[in-house]
């Protein structure tokens, strides 16, 4: 009669588990020697009782051991990062790629070419964008425009009040000479005060 199937789990009592422990681990680490002996392989086994009792085989340097499983296992760990890094870079291109041809398409189509793929819906959309654009374009110049026009608008009136001044003190000095104010110097006057003020014109 064949032995019976042995269920993975805890055994619960005590004893039985120690038993069952003690018989495995040194099946276990007899396993581990003949597969290194056999295989030539470097081979290393921990195992921690529940009581936290030690049990160990090494085929060599259990340090050795571990210091090659550290590597190995870092050089899995970095060639698995590069692999995804480089799955990731290409996603990213392709987006990528494939916007800016949406892109291309889209200028050339404001360009006026490639419209005979369009149905009239879509030709529409395109007029709407256009007018759009011209209405950006347009307003952005009349604020350049009128920030310009501004700015000379100060300098005029910069340019303005120096004028009154100096007026002034030439006229303050013909005074002061006896000069008589009602020839030139009322003509002077007269153009110190005038003054110009600049504004954008709408087109018609």
């Amino acid at each position: 009669m064949g032995r019976g199937k042995i269920v993975i789990k805890k055994i619960d009592d005590s004893t039985s588990r120690q038993v069952t422990f003690s018989k495995r681990r040194k099946g276990l680490l007899k396993k581990a020697k003949e597969l290194s002996i056999l295989c030539d392989a470097d081979v290393g086994v921990i195992i921690f009782s529940n009581t936290s009792k030690l049990y160990d085989f090494s085929s060599t340097s259990m340090k050795l051991v571990i210091d090659k499983y550290n590597k190995a296992k870092a050089e899995h760990y970095q060639s698995d990062n590069q692999v995804t890094e480089a799955k990731l870079w290409e996603r990213e291109t392709t987006v990528l790629r494939r916007q800016v041809q949406d892109l291309q398409g889209s200028h050339r189509q404001l360009m006026g070419e490639e419209l005979s793929g369009l149905n009239t819906k879509d030709l529409q959309n395109l007029e709407t964008q256009l007018e759009m654009s011209l209405h950006c374009v347009r307003m952005r110049k009349d604020q350049i425009f009128t920030d310009e026009i501004d700015e000379l608008n100060v300098k005029v009136d910069q340019m303005h009040q120096e004028n009154i001044n100096l007026n002034k003190k030439v006229n303050d000095k013909k005074d002061a000479d006896g000069t008589n104010r009602n020839g030139e110097s009322s003509k002077n006057q007269i153009d110190a005060h005038a003054h110009i003020r600049l504004q954008l014109c709408q087109p018609q």
